[in-house]
């Protein structure tokens, strides 16, 4: 991708990588979640479902929400043990976290592997060491930079969010995935993408939590690639590419919920879609190569 560009199906396809013979659970990696709460237990069986659908090798669940979650995805484990990217804070709210939690997310942003920081968790993004992509929609934005000492007006239109969100990733030193009609994502260095695809009957409780996983899901493929060798795509690339296979599904599932039109959809419509996308950008890799 250019240094400022919108992410279509051929930028996907450049991130994404297929199965092969040689793979096993692990190197097509391993996302772990630690979401939902018990106001919220929902948020993490819609960010687990996200993260499977996405297309990855591994989920681990470490929540509160472990029995809702293995009900609804029994193949999930919820043993500790190797992630190749963490997803936190979907489902959850800082006013009512306990301390042990706190200790437990502050230990994870400290460490090495990369985080996604949803929701609940945006306020512990600055403090942050590890590689970092944060996922606030406009009001979590606005907060955010308010913690962040930078000013939030006149903040409208894609220039002005395309702007706003290169200064929050160069102030936080991470990748800012600000959600919309038109997602905008900013990388540290002034790159940006800007996500086109999508649907109004996105608009629903719940989408983010997939988003969440489903970007968790790809950033955690492209770790275990560099595990392996593979370093050309970076964390703005994943995330980008998540939230075009989250945007396309909605498209997807809306029609299907319309009958070709577009038409009302819920959060688990759009992860039950997300295989369809998913093939649809591998396709498009294996017909250029």
């Amino acid at each position: 991708m250019s240094a400022s560009a919108v992410v279509d199906v051929a930028a996907v396809a450049r991130v994404l990588r297929g199965p092969t013979d040689a793979d096993d659970k692990y190197s097509r990696g391993v996302v772990g979640l630690r979401t939902g709460s018990l106001v919220y237990p929902g948020a993490a069986v819609l960010g687990v479902e996200g993260a499977w659908r996405a297309g990855i090798g591994m989920v681990r669940y470490t929540g509160p929400a472990r029995e809702l979650v293995l009900a609804a995805r029994p193949e999930t484990v919820t043993a500790d043990g190797r992630v190749h990217t963490w997803v936190v804070g979907s489902g959850t709210d800082a006013a009512s976290r306990p301390f042990a939690e706190t200790e437990t997310l502050t230990r994870l942003l400290a460490g090495s592997v990369p985080v996604v920081v949803d929701a609940g968790a945006l306020e512990l993004a600055p403090a942050a060491h590890a590689p970092v992509i944060v996922t606030p929609h406009a009001r979590e934005f606005a907060r955010l930079r308010a913690q962040l000492g930078l000013d939030h007006t006149d903040i409208e239109g894609d220039d002005g969010r395309a702007a706003a969100a290169s200064e929050t990733a160069r102030a936080l030193g991470a990748v800012v995935l600000l959600k919309g009609a038109r997602t905008v994502l900013a990388a540290p260095d002034g790159r940006v993408r800007v996500v086109a695809a999508g649907t109004p009957w996105l608009a629903t409780a719940g989408t983010g939590d997939v988003l969440a996983g489903a970007i968790g899901a790809v950033a955690a493929s492209v770790m275990a690639g560099r595990v392996a060798g593979d370093t050309a795509v970076d964390l703005l690339d994943a995330a980008a590419a998540g939230a075009w296979l989250h945007a396309r599904a909605g498209e997807l599932a809306a029609s299907r919920a319309g009958n070709g039109r577009p038409g009302p959809i819920t959060a688990l419509d759009v992860a039950r879609a997300l295989p369809e996308a998913v093939g649809e950008a591998l396709a498009r890799g294996i017909a250029v190569r």
